[in-house]
This record gives C-alpha cells, structure tokens and sequence, in this order.
C-alpha cells in the first residue's frame, strides 16, 4: 500500500479494524474466527467491493455492487474485473493495472466512466490494490465509488470558468486548450490534413459604442455578434466536411475561429469573407439600431512546426495590418511582410544603443558645377554598419529615429561628423576654394531640440564657416512653416548658414511660401531629371519634353528670386547637357560620383582635366566610381 489517506477504506484496514487490539484485557481472536469477520464487513459495507484473484477475475462482490452497476452480485463472479469497470479501454490504466496484478505496483486508482445494465452511465473512482491480513482469502480488493455528482459540478465549474459569461462563448483559456491540442503531433499524424487556420476578428469602433451608449448595450452588441458568429461557424460546417471552427471570445471585442483540419487557405478566407458579410446587417437592440464592422486576420498554415504563439501572433500581425489598411476587412499573413516588420522593429530596438557603439558612418556625394564641372560641395549621407544586416541605407532607418525621437542624437552627431569633415579637406586643400558640406535635417530636430544652439556650438567647435554649411530639409517639411520652424530657419539663415529646399517639385510645391522663408537653394527632385535621361542611341525610350520645360521654368523661377538650383539624379551626359543648356547651376548624381569615403572625395579636390560637363567633370566622374 502507498499509505495515501485520500478515498475509501480498503478491506485490508477495515480487516485491521475489526481486529484492533486496543484493549489489553481482551484476547486476540483465533485466525479461524478472522476471515468470518472479514466476510461479515465485506457484505455489509457501503462502499462497492469485489475480490479479484491474481489472473483479474471476479472471486465475490458484495451487494453495494451490484446495486451500484445494477446487477445481481453473484453474476459477476467469475467475470473479468477489468471489463466492469472499464480498466482495458485506456492503454496507461491497462499497464498499471497488469503491473498491479503482478504484484509490482502497489495500488491503481483511476475514475472512470461505467455503463450499468439498465444503460445509465455514471463516474466512479475505481481503486485496485492488494489485499492483506485476509487469512487464506486470495488476490486483490477491487472498491468503487459513484463520484458522478462530484464529476458533474466540477464539470460545471469547468464550463463557467472557459466560458465567457457575456456571449457564452468559449474564452481564451479555452480556445488554446483546444489549439494546443490541436497542435500536438499526435492530433495531426494520424488523420487529418495537418493543417490549421484561424480568423481573428476585432470589432472596429467598439469603443465609441460602449461610450455613447454604455456598457450595457455594449455587452448586448457583443453577444449579437456572437450569435452571428456561431451562426457562420454552423453554416460553414455544413458547407464542407469536419466540424464547425470553435468561436470563442479571447476578450474585450476580439473574437477568433479556430478551424482545425483545414482544407487550404481558400477555406479560412471564405470564411472571413462570411463573417464581414454576417455582420454586415445593422444590429436591433430594443429601441437602438447599431452598425458596426470588423478588422479579420487570417492566418493558414502546416500544424507541424507551429507553436500556439507563434500562430496566434502572426494572427494578431495580421489583424494589425486590415486594421492599418483601412478596416472592415480581412488581410492573409504574409510572411515577406512580416520579415519586414520584425526587420524594422529589430532595428527600432537598437537604434540608440547602435549611435552609442559608434556603429554609424558618413559618406560623401559630390555637388559638380554644371559649367565647369568643379565639387563645390558635398551632401552627407549617413550609413548604419549594422552587426546583422550589413550597411544600411538611411531610407531603412530614418523614419524609424524620426518615429521614436533618436534623430535628434543622430542628427547631431552627422552635423558635428560632416562639418569636422568640411574643415579637415579645408585646412588639406589650402589653396583650392573650400567646398561646403550639405546635412539633411529632420523636422523633429526642428521641433524637438534647440538646432540653432547645436549648429552654433558645431561651427563654434569645428572652426567651419557658416557659409560652408548647407541644412537641408524636404519640401513637405518646409513648406507652410510657421512659428517655431520659421523662426528656426531665419535664425540659420541670419547666421550665414545656407538653408536648401530638398525634393523640390513633389510636395506642395507652394510658391507664395517659397518668396518669404529663408531659401537660398533649390534641389529638384530625381523625377524630373530622369525624365530626360535618355541619349540618342538607337534603343533607347524617347525623353519627356514637358519634364524639361517644367525644370527650366523651374530654374528660371528660382534665379529670379535669388535662389541657386542643383539637379539630383544625373546620370548621363546627355542629362548634364541639357541641364546646363537650361541654366541649372550644379548637379547630382552617378554621373560624376556614387557616395564615397571622405578620402575618397580629397582625391576630387585638386585640378582636374575636361570632361562632358566642363573642365573637372571627367575627374570627378572617374574618382568616383566604386
């Protein structure tokens, strides 16, 4: 025996009872007289009881037995224990039990579910265990206690605590129940399509009724919906073979189907497609007619190899992506999609420390005189030698510093890194004129840090010349500037530095704004320079005379007002051509240099020989190429 205390007293301690001797003064009975008074509990005891013998058959039962599985227990002598009470029907319980009978384990108890004569079922709690001080009586104690009213309120107990009390739907606890279970391998390998797919849904504006209306009416709209739900989970059942996908309510207003065994992902976005359409129809509630729509991700995929995590977070990706993509959808998991996003949260995460460890470089990209083809400066182009992706191109990474604040550290560092640059080429190159060195700025810099104290302490530190330093800021970003933008550039601009309008020709483009902010340079976006980059060969596409109108009135514009006009994306020498012809004052682009190292730009500085676009132009174009 295992000395367990828990369930009902075997024979053996009932035997032990009836023998005690716990008063001195009275004789021991005779071990004639034991087994008679064994036999007498044994028939009269409340509890279910049968002698089995060491090949598992029935010796005796007493009546409690027979009453309990409805039967007279003299008919169930000789009969196999393990069938009444069904011992052979789980493959662990039938192991146990043989170890049992063999004498090498000392006690089973298991609960089981019987059938009695009559056909009624009942929960019973079944004990197998040796039988000991029984005189010459052989085998083992079969006992059997109906726990059927304790199974059926722990049962209840189970419902009310995986299901939701609002819509009476599954809840979360629930739902991955059985998505765990669905997910093991011993679920799918055996029948099956060893696949899974799940829709989860967010009801859109569900806050907005819960405010209007109350909380109240909120929960009738939630067990509306899920009344609708259930419907489609039926109707889909009925529309294919397997069983009805389990709708649950993971919480607040997210609801997700489960469909297991799923035929493909043509099954799981029909299925969508029903649950946009169900609930399509306003809802009535007493005197209120309410509308609303839902966001659904779609998620469809091998059982094998996935986790409930992993399927219920591409799940909720997705559900982000329908809402973000306009609501009142369903989206499908992409997985290239999501690559890009962990990318870009990857990224996100280690932005500050990356400016910390020092992991950002600058690289330089010549600004050529259209007419005689000299550097007169160069824009900064900033690169992330990132450990795991390699070097990034800012367009990976910008928008990720402007969204969490670190372009402002990031911004001083490029504008302390380019202008000690701009000076060191200057003090190199001392009789050659000194070329400015351009730096873009975010608008968030502009907002959220004193730029004008940062450039002013740069210049300040580095020696560099407030005219040798370009700031340039995009159209979007400029245009309609009010307050304290404004204030900031006119403040750069009264400080000598050079303020440039970048992307110039794509944004609003509004000409009265451009007549009262500091400009001093245009940058016309690559757009309308590629739209005449074509040369005269044979094969090539026609170019776009409107394009080049368009940039000469452009060009013409911008003198008159005083302003300087560099032309990005030159690739050609027909392109250079005609930009000069136009009167564009510098230029941009591979044409004469990709982005270089900064030793790579000193080697542009000295004299150089003719080129397509004018003495020097052949120099930068071949010191450039990478």
């Amino acid at each position: 025996m295992n000395g367990t205390s828990e369930g009902p007293a075997s024979a053996a301690d009932l035997d032990r009872s009836a023998v005690t001797e716990s008063d001195q003064n009275l004789a021991p009975r005779t071990a004639r007289e034991r087994p008679a008074a064994y036999r007498s509990v044994f028939t009269a005891a409340p509890l279910a009881m049968a002698v089995v013998d060491g090949e598992g058959l029935v010796v005796s039962a007493n009546d409690t037995l027979g009453a309990l599985l409805g039967t007279d227990p003299d008919a169930l002598a000789g009969c196999a224990a393990a069938d009444l009470v069904d011992l052979a029907s789980d493959a662990g319980i039938w192991h146990a039990y043989r170890e049992v009978l063999r004498g090498r384990q000392p006690r089973l108890r298991c609960t089981r579910r019987l059938k009695r004569a009559d056909g009624h079922s009942l929960w019973a709690q079944v004990t197998v265990e040796p039988l000991a001080d029984a005189g010459d009586t052989p085998g083992l104690l079969l006992s059997v206690a109906d726990v059927s009213a304790r199974r059926e309120l722990q049962e209840r107990l189970r419902h009310l605590q995986m299901h939701d009390p609002v819509t009476r739907l599954p809840n979360r606890a629930l739902f991955f129940e059985r998505l765990t279970a669905a997910l093991e391998a011993e679920t799918y390998e055996h029948g099956g399509t060893g696949r899974i797919g799940v829709c989860y849904l967010d009801l859109d504006g569900f806050k907005a009724v819960n405010d209007t209306h109350g909380h109240r009416v909120g929960d009738r709209l939630l067990a509306a919906v899920a009344e609708r739900l259930t419907r489609c989970a039926e109707e889909a059942a009925g529309a294919r073979s397997g069983g009805a996908p389990l709708v649950a309510r993971l919480g607040g207003d997210e609801f997700a189907l489960l469909v297991e065994d799923s035929t493909g992902t043509e099954q799981v976005a029909d299925l969508a497609e029903a649950v946009l359409a169900a609930l399509q129809p306003p809802f009535e509630l007493s005197d209120r007619r309410l509308s609303v729509t839902a966001s659904v991700g779609v998620v469809e995929r091998h059982t094998a190899g996935t986790t409930p995590t992993a399927l219920m977070q591409a799940a909720d990706t997705t559900l982000y992506w329908a809402k973000a993509d306009g609501r009142a959808r369903w989206t499908l998991f992409d997985p290239e999609r999501n690559a890009t996003r962990m990318t870009r949260q990857a990224l996100a995460a280690t932005l500050r420390p990356a400016i910390e460890r020092g992991e950002f470089a600058l690289e330089y990209q010549p600004l050529v005189g259209m007419e005689d083809g000299r550097v007169r400066g160069v824009e900064a182009l900033i690169r992330w030698n990132h450990p795991q992706f390699g070097v990034l191109a800012p367009n990976r990474f910008i928008a990720l510093a402007e969204e969490d604040g670190s372009i402002v550290p990031l911004g001083r560092w490029i504008l302390r890194t380019a202008c000690h640059q701009a000076r060191r080429w200057q003090l190199a190159h001392p009789d050659e004129p000194p070329i400015f060195v351009s730096v873009n700025v975010a608008v968030r810099q502009v907002w959220d840090s004193d730029l004008v104290a940062d450039v002013a302490r740069t210049l300040e530190e580095t020696g560099l010349a407030p005219h040798l330093l370009q700031l340039e800021l995009t159209e979007s970003a400029v245009m309609g500037s009010a307050g304290r933008p404004l204030q900031v550039l006119k403040a750069l601009s009264d400080m000598g530095v050079h303020i440039a309008i970048d992307d110039f020709g794509t944004g609003y483009s509004n000409l009265a704004y451009l007549s009262r902010l500091p400009v001093s340079v245009l940058k016309l976006d690559g757009a309308f320079v590629r739209g005449f980059q074509y040369d005269a060969a044979p094969d090539a596409g026609a170019a776009n005379p409107a394009d080049e109108v368009i940039v000469e009135a452009m060009v013409q514009l911008a003198h008159r007002l005083g302003l300087t006009v560099t032309a990005e994306c030159v690739e050609t020498s027909d392109q250079a051509t005609r930009l000069r012809r136009i009167g564009c004052d510098t230029g941009q682009g591979w044409l004469y240099s990709r982005p270089v190292a900064p030793d790579r730009i000193s080697a542009l500085l000295g004299p150089a020989g003719p080129g397509p676009a004018g003495p020097g132009a052949a120099g930068v174009q071949a010191a450039g190429k990478p």
